[in-house]
């Protein structure tokens, strides 16, 4: 189960940078919008995975053996490094 949420992240953080890009080169105004709106709700999953994934290591006593993905989240959206 670990595992599988992991790849959720994954792919959705990998979904919110192609979003990303697609929003820089968008030919307009209300289609970068839409990407850009694109990319939060992708944020928003893998945040929500990996609150799950927490809580579920957290169950498990592994907690500190695993990065928070809170973390790599808001590194993924330009707020804060993971480091």
């Amino acid at each position: 189960m670990l595992n599988k949420l992991s790849e959720q992240i994954r792919d959705c953080l990998q979904h919110a940078e192609n979003c990303a890009h697609k929003a820089k080169t968008a030919s307009s105004a209300e289609l970068r919008d839409d990407y850009l709106m694109i990319e939060r709700r992708w944020l928003s999953l893998a945040q929500s995975y990996g609150r799950t994934l927490e809580a579920t290591t957290s169950n498990a006593g592994a907690s500190d053996r695993i990065e928070p993905t809170s973390a790599l989240v808001d590194h993924a959206s330009g707020r804060s490094s993971p480091f």
